[in-house]
This record gives structure tokens, C-alpha cells and sequence, in this order.
């Protein structure tokens, strides 16, 4: 009967300090950071890229301009770094020169290269 105790007991201290694991490694999960990549994006069409934005792929409202002013031209390709990740994919999208915007989903879970191709079709409002 003492040999049975001790058995169970012995169970149950495995058990609690199993749950004990669990949670620990579930709490660290949830309160870690978003992953950071860099993202490069080239240009292939012959329209110059003067305004480029992020935003999460399930929303509309996208962040700052990440050129600064700067241009992409043609067949030029432009870095954005330090891009923060929570979701796996990010929307990039590049207003050309006409005010026409293109829009790419990019896997940002690592660094990523990503082409504006050359007979993409830009989404100008109509």
C-alpha cells in the first residue's frame, strides 16, 4: 500500500511539473517579440517607384512612406529593413509616378526579395 502512495505521488509530482513546462513555454510564446526582416524590392517596370508602403495583409491602412523621398527607377531595387513580422506575410504597395499603386504580398518570416514585374497591371482607380 506505502509502494502504491509513493507511485501516485511520484505521478502526480511528474504531471504538475509537466503542466508547469507547458505554460511556461506557452507564455514565452505569447509574449514574444515580432520577427524583423528585410525586404528587397525591385523594380521591372518602366515607371519610376516614388512612394512605397507596408501594410498587415488583412488591412487597408498602410504605414509611412519607407523611400523618404527617395525613387526606385526602372530596373533599380530598393531594401526596406527592420520590417516587423507578426503575421508571416506583409502587403508591400509602390505608387508609381502616374499616382498608380501595385500591390505585392510578400512572406516576411525571413529576409525576402520581391519583383514589381514589368507588365504588372496598376491599380490607377477606374
Amino acid at each position: 500500500m506505502r509502494s502504491e502512495s509513493k507511485r501516485l505521488r511520484t505521478i502526480s509530482w511528474c504531471a504538475a511539473i509537466t503542466l508547469c513546462l507547458l505554460a511556461a513555454v506557452t507564455v514565452t510564446r505569447a509574449g514574444r517579440t515580432p520577427l524583423t526582416s528585410s525586404i528587397a524590392l525591385t523594380n521591372s517596370t518602366t515607371l519610376e517607384i516614388r512612394h512605397l508602403y507596408l501594410s498587415p495583409t488583412t488591412e487597408d491602412n498602410w504605414g509611412p512612406d519607407q523611400l523618404n523621398g527617395a525613387t526606385i527607377a526602372p530596373n533599380a531595387s530598393f531594401t526596406i529593413s527592420g520590417v516587423s513580422c507578426a503575421q508571416g506575410n506583409i502587403k508591400v504597395v509602390a505608387e508609381d509616378e502616374n499616382g498608380c499603386f501595385f500591390y505585392k504580398t510578400v512572406d516576411c518570416s525571413s529576409d525576402a526579395t520581391s519583383t514589381i514585374a514589368g507588365d504588372a497591371t496598376p491599380d490607377c482607380g477606374s
